[in-house]
């Protein structure tokens, strides 16, 4: 056998252009690998697939409808973006008209301007705090036909020395209803104090959970309309108000059927059941906790919130609301706690 024909067979060299005419004429099935062992099971449905840079991107039918961010190096995490559908997100990232002093209006996000006396909601405060993903733990993923999940656990940290003012762990689901445009993201959460202390959230409007409308939805830029359990429209009626949902709705595109929102559950659970909704015209609602009085976690106990974002087309009536609170209401709710074993 000559040195160069060796050479081939031991793969070192690639394979003359005339064997490779000679494989362009196979038929393909000459070409084809075949799966001896059985069929392979179906791609999940729903899944949340971790991508770059502390990104995870939730799918529905391969279509990404909501991304999870949580780099260590931004303030808090955020969803970003959220979509029914149609292409564009109806959330954003800051305020259309004052980008810089709302700059923490991130799509939709997690954080409490009063913990401790800290300052985790706004970015420039004098005592200002951080969120900070520390764990993405084993099988911190799950996905399947009805739904697709990730847990996380989260330090609140005071951002002049680091110290820990509250350990929180972190499930998100998406779950779809019936069709691209109607999807649930609930998200629960468990707040813990650092052993030997405990953990007050003071009294505030703003937190836990916020959310920014795309501009085009919003009631001054686009004419857009809010909406809550009680009945009550847009910010003069609803501002403040408590109630068990709040729809923020309007367009999204300029097709015929360009039109969709969110609407944001509160859980019945949640301590102080149904408490203020603070919303407003120029395009952002949230849901309280502590509104007139602080919520405090003792040493060795726990706080479980959880809060529901309902992701729909068109501009529903508060019975077609009310329908998708039934179900969100009666979800089983997760063990936060099986995120992590450590505090």
């Amino acid at each position: 056998m000559s040195a160069r024909r060796a050479l081939e067979r031991r793969g070192r060299m690639a394979p003359p252009a005339g064997w490779l005419a000679i494989l362009a004429l196979l038929p393909p099935a000459a070409m084809t690998i075949r799966v001896t062992a059985g069929d392979p099971p179906p791609v999940p449905l729903v899944q949340a697939v971790p991508l770059p840079h502390h990104v995870t991107s939730f799918r529905i039918d391969d279509r990404e409808v909501v991304a999870f961010h949580h780099d260590p190096r931004d303030p808090r995490p955020f969803w970003y973006p959220l979509r029914g559908s149609h292409e564009p997100s109806l959330v954003r990232m800051g305020h259309p008209h004052d980008p810089a002093g709302h700059s923490h209006h991130n799509g939709v996000w997690i954080s409490h301007n009063a913990v401790d006396g800290i300052d985790f909601w706004g970015d420039r405060a004098k005592r200002q705090g951080r969120i900070v993903t520390v764990e993405v733990p084993r099988e911190a993923y799950r996905e399947g036909a009805d739904a697709a999940s990730m847990r996380v656990v989260n330090r609140w940290l005071d951002a002049a020395d680091g110290t820990v003012v509250a350990i929180e762990r972190r499930c998100m689901e998406v779950r779809p209803l019936a069709g691209a445009g109607d999807w649930l993201l609930v998200v629960d959460l468990e707040f813990a104090p650092p052993p030997g202390r405990t953990l007050s959230f003071g009294a505030t409007g703003f937190g836990p959970i916020g959310v920014r409308m795309a501009r085009s939805i919003g009631v001054h830029d686009g004419g857009g309309r809010i909406l809550n359990s009680a009945g009550e429209r847009n910010e003069k009626e609803a501002f403040r108000r408590p109630a068990t949902w709040c729809d923020y709705a309007g367009r999204i595109t300029n097709a015929a059927d360009g039109l969709g929102g969110v609407a944001l559950f509160n859980h019945p659970d949640n301590p102080r059941h149904p408490t203020a909704f603070h919303v407003r015209d120029d395009g952002w609602m949230g849901c309280c906790l502590s509104l007139d009085e602080p919520v405090t976690v003792a040493d060795g106990e726990t706080l479980r919130l959880r809060y529901g974002l309902w992701v729909h087309d068109g501009i529903p009536d508060a019975d077609a609301i009310g329908r998708r609170w039934d179900i969100f209401a009666a979800l089983p709710m997760p063990d936060p706690a099986s995120a992590s074993t450590s505090r």
